[in-house]
């Protein structure tokens, strides 16, 4: 993901929250395989730090269960950004990494510079699983030598939910079918509906240029690195007009302009503020989150509609990777190859909207479609299968993330705060580029 992934405000306080859970029980050990739940009945205490949400909470019980002999220490850390942060500062003191840490797409890349400091994961097995996933999804995870260092966690399709009493009011088709064929066509379509909601209703059509702009970028062959690991922003023709093109909209009011992961505490989500929102399969329990932090519930109306302007995108997707520091390195992969698999995918999807990455559990959904109450019955496994069709990763370079969030970050707001032209804030983008990337 570009955009650090954030916590659902529901559950996870903002900053590093530590939870210690602690195995009851006394069932007997059966497993015998480097890769399957149980052990030699030794006492394990394994530590993982993951971020945002990602709905493990009842798996690690789970496990736990299944193994009493193992004792899992979760750390979840708010926002992928912040994890990021927390990884290069204790791989540059040499210490104090989890026995499995989970790994961001938006700066894998940067990962892949120090990819020895990880296991090669190779050598538990994960060659026999390669064909679980999508097969981009295990490239992303391969290093230049080969090695594999990463298990797959979720993607991120993206579909677009919205608010229906909202478009109700504004004279728009407010079915899921109506709005996704309202919206089918590219980023024009989209700020154009944008326009007429806006003003039909005086109120803003997305929440901050930031995601949206995130999503346009994901769509291009080549983002801000090309596939051969250069530099893609500055003289991209392609780039600034999709930039000129959401400036613009933006300008003209469609921009709430409300805080990353923020949305004044989840009340913008519950008070009609805005209309549309970008979702990833993991930005559903993102929303229903901060929804119901601001007070909400399912019925303020927020719906996932099968549509996507441009068509297929990806934003998101993570990795748990064992660092070479770990002592516990052969429990550690039994521990990660089990949260990742299918049947485990499908849980996840279930507690937080993680999409899956392994193509049984995407199948599984799609055959299956269970209607998730919050989002107005909406079949969103089926749909996020269906939107998963066609997505191709974008390379992602090692300053990907950081050219995200510190390089478009600052001028994107002031343009949601009308502070700049589109070309003041192309040129500060640029500026910035040249100042934090090396």
């Amino acid at each position: 993901m570009r955009l650090s992934r954030a916590t659902s405000a529901a559950s996870i306080a903002a900053g590093t929250a530590v939870l210690a859970l602690v195995a009851s029980g006394c069932a007997t050990d059966t497993a015998t395989g480097p890769n399957e739940p149980g052990g030699n009945g030794k006492q394990i205490e394994l530590t993982i730090t993951t971020f945002g949400t990602f709905g493990y909470e009842a798996l690690y019980e789970e496990y736990m269960d299944l193994n009493p002999n193992v004792r899992i220490v979760a750390n979840n850390i708010d926002t992928g950004g912040n994890a990021r942060t927390d990884v290069f500062t204790k791989l540059g003191a040499g210490s104090g990494l989890s026995d499995i840490v989970a790994l961001e797409e938006g700066w894998l890349g940067s990962i892949m510079e120090v990819s020895d400091r990880f296991v090669d994961l190779r050598e538990y097995g994960i060659e026999d699983r390669g064909s679980d996933w999508v097969d981009w999804k295990y490239q992303q995870a391969t290093d230049p030598d080969g090695r594999v260092i990463g298990y797959g966690t979720d993607i991120g399709p993206e579909g677009i939910c919205f608010n229906g009493p909202l478009f109700e009011e504004a004279g728009l088709p407010s079915d899921r079918e109506g709005v996704a064929e309202l919206l089918d066509g590219g980023w024009d379509r989209y700020f154009e509906v944008g326009a007429d909601y806006l003003a039909e209703t005086g109120r803003a059509w997305y929440d901050h240029s930031g995601f949206v702009w995130n999503a346009m970028v994901n769509q291009l062959d080549e983002g801000y690195y090309t596939s051969s690991g250069e530099l893609n922003v500055e003289g991209n023709a392609e780039l600034r007009a999709r930039f000129d093109q959401l400036a613009e909209a933006t300008l003209s009011g469609q921009s709430a302009a409300q805080s990353a992961w923020d949305w004044n505490g989840g009340q913008s989500f519950v008070d009609g503020t805005f209309a549309t929102f970008i979702c990833p399969g993991w930005m559903l329990g993102v929303l229903q989150g901060n929804t119901e932090a601001g007070g909400g519930s399912a019925d303020t109306g927020w719906d996932f509609a099968d549509v996507f302007p441009g068509g297929a995108a990806n934003w998101g997707g993570a990795f748990l990777a064992i660092p070479e520091t770990s002592n516990n390195k052969e429990e550690a992969a039994k521990l990660a190859d089990w949260l990742t698999q299918p049947e485990q995918q499908i849980k996840q999807f279930e507690a937080a909207g993680t999409f899956p990455s392994t193509l049984e559990a995407q199948q599984e959904l799609a055959a299956n479609p269970i209607p998730n109450a919050f989002f107005n019955d909406a079949p969103v496994g089926e749909i996020l299968a269906g939107r998963a069709e066609g997505v191709i990763a974008q390379f992602k370079g090692p300053d990907d993330s950081l050219i995200q969030e510190n390089v478009f970050g600052p001028p994107l707001q002031a343009l949601d705060r009308g502070e700049m032209t589109a070309d003041e804030a192309w040129a500060e983008a640029l500026q910035l580029l040249n100042e934090l990337v090396d």
